[in-house]
């Protein structure tokens, strides 16, 4: 069994997903692994990774509206604003959302499904510069 790693930045232009398929399937292509299991780490907690359509970026924007809804900046039940009105709002929405990913690896490429990407989602209103690692197993 083999294992390899490597982490990229990306940066993201504040609040909303950036894709970030390419950046993975050339991990593992770059692994050498063919068949097996790749990890998508995000190293923060104000930013998480998702898969989802990557077709129309209609659905993003859905996504996104949506989780505004659910977790609205500025509400008065939250303690933490040291960074402010965004800054646990984006806590939580890390916290509902998932910070690690599972995909299979066949023939050196993620297993992907037809309309699926992989995706920074940034919770910040502000840009960051987010560390992404990837991981592959075979």
């Amino acid at each position: 069994m083999t294992a390899k790693s490597t982490t990229f930045d990306v940066r993201t232009r504040g609040r909303g997903t950036t894709e970030i398929t390419r950046q993975v399937q050339d991990a593992v292509r770059a692994s050498g692994i063919s068949d097996g299991l790749c990890t998508v780490f995000i190293h923060h907690t104000s930013a998480s990774l998702i898969i989802n359509e990557n077709a129309d970026p209609d659905v993003q924007r859905d996504l996104d509206a949506f989780l505004s809804r659910l977790v609205p900046d500025g509400d008065s039940i939250f303690v933490h604003t040291m960074e402010g009105p965004d800054d646990m709002p984006a806590h939580v929405r890390t916290a509902l959302t998932q910070t690690s990913l599972s995909i299979p690896v066949t023939d050196a490429r993620c297993a992907l499904g037809t309309w699926q990407g992989v995706f920074v989602w940034e919770h910040r209103h502000r840009g960051h510069r987010r560390q992404v690692t990837v991981t592959v197993v075979g």
